[in-house]
């Protein structure tokens, strides 16, 4: 046997061993596998629904309704970004907020992107305290957030009391050869432990966060539990609103959310 014979079996041995690393159990995911045209699973997920802006200036109206999210009966969840004949803007924005929280580990989605002008998606966390701590002492994680103009770059950033909004901790990510992230899916992932936070494209580590990295005396909000949210915004301060060039309605396709832990930490627990 040539030495390039024996080479093979061993590759593939280790490109199997390296799907599912050892250290890592599952302890949440949503598949999204249920019929066609029905909602995402309620004992999972909550709607934000309304208008306002936001925060950022935003567009879109969130609603509920199956116009805006919904299964598609092949194993993803679709949302979408429309715009009525009077040229107002809706959309979906799900988050598990009540039904589950994590603290540390890994978390991951694997998406397709929409793309335009002015259409901003994003798969991220805030803090349980919320609603109780305020906006940014919660913490926020954007494990990969998107602007439109920019179809083969995203964005990963962690928000805090003095490191917020245009502040926050962020670096990007492109594709190379100017590919799209609108043109297949991608698996986007962050390792979060007690004092770091990794972000991923497709296995490729490209922003690592720590205690040392922050402003001089800002503090590290992120040692308690998230909740995880999935929305494709329109418009807002950062990507602009949409324009002529833009085409609606714009969709984003969840294959799967998937949450695991160390397993070494789960036993210590």
């Amino acid at each position: 046997m040539t030495r390039a014979a024996r080479l093979i079996p061993l590759l593939l041995i280790m490109k199997v061993a390296s799907a599912a690393p050892p250290y890592w159990t599952l302890v949440w995911s949503d598949e999204f596998d249920g019929p066609a045209l029905t909602a995402p699973d309620s004992a999972k997920w909550v709607f934000d629904h309304g208008a306002g802006g936001w925060g950022n200036q935003e567009l879109e109206t969130y609603t509920i309704g199956r116009e805006n999210s919904y299964l598609d009966g092949t194993g993803s969840l679709v949302i979408v970004a429309r715009a009525d004949a009077q040229g107002q803007f809706t959309s979906a924005r799900l988050k598990t907020q009540s039904k589950f929280a994590v603290k540390y580990g890994r978390i991951e989605a694997r998406i397709k992107l929409p793309a335009g002008q002015g259409i901003w998606p994003a798969f991220w966390m805030m803090g349980v305290d919320a609603d109780s701590a305020g906006w940014p002492q919660c913490g926020e994680i954007d494990i990969m957030e998107n602007i439109g103009r920019e179809p083969s770059m995203v964005h990963a950033s962690v928000h805090g009391p003095g490191y917020s909004g245009a502040g926050g901790l962020t670096r990007s990510y492109a594709l190379p050869g100017a590919r799209r992230f609108a043109d297949d899916y991608h698996v986007f992932a962050t390792e979060w432990s007690e004092n770091r936070m990794q972000f991923f494209v497709d296995g490729h580590l490209y922003h690592t966060v720590e205690p040392a990295t922050l402003p001089k005396g800002a503090a590290w909000v992120f040692q308690h539990q998230f909740f995880v949210l999935l929305n494709v915004a329109v418009g807002g301060s950062w990507p602009g609103n949409p324009d002529a060039t833009t085409a609606l309605p714009q969709e984003m396709r969840v294959d799967y959310v998937r949450v695991y832990q160390h397993r070494l930490r789960m036993q210590m627990k």
